[in-house]
């Protein structure tokens, strides 16, 4: 099995404060074809300390499926449109999958590393 940068695959998380903002991040990020698939989850409820204040709030995920020699490009994008001021972006490793699936996941977006 090939587990080259080039070949890795990686599911990255964020989180936005409404539907519309997940669903734009999902847009723009797969119309890029730096990512594959987007999901948009929601409503989660997430707890979180912020500025000295433990918060609570009503958010959407975004679940997004990639490359991993994406992922700079991934995290330079979701900096740029993300409405947060410190955005979660969290990337994991996929540690298996299916041969097409990583086949089609390679042939629908673009390596820009």
């Amino acid at each position: 099995m090939d587990y080259s940068k080039e070949s890795r695959l990686m599911i990255i998380i964020t989180t936005t404060e409404t539907k519309e903002d997940a669903d734009r991040i999902a847009r723009h990020l797969v119309g890029l074809r730096l990512v594959a698939c987007a999901q948009v989850n929601g409503p989660i409820t997430s707890h979180y300390w912020w500025k000295g204040t433990l918060e609570e709030a009503t958010e959407w995920e975004c679940k997004l499926k990639a490359l991993a020699s994406n992922y700079e490009a991934i995290e330079q994008e979701l900096t740029a449109i993300h409405p947060y001021e410190i955005p979660q972006i969290v990337a994991l490793p996929v540690q298996e999958v299916a041969g097409p699936f990583r086949e089609w996941i390679k042939e629908v977006t673009s390596s820009v590393s």
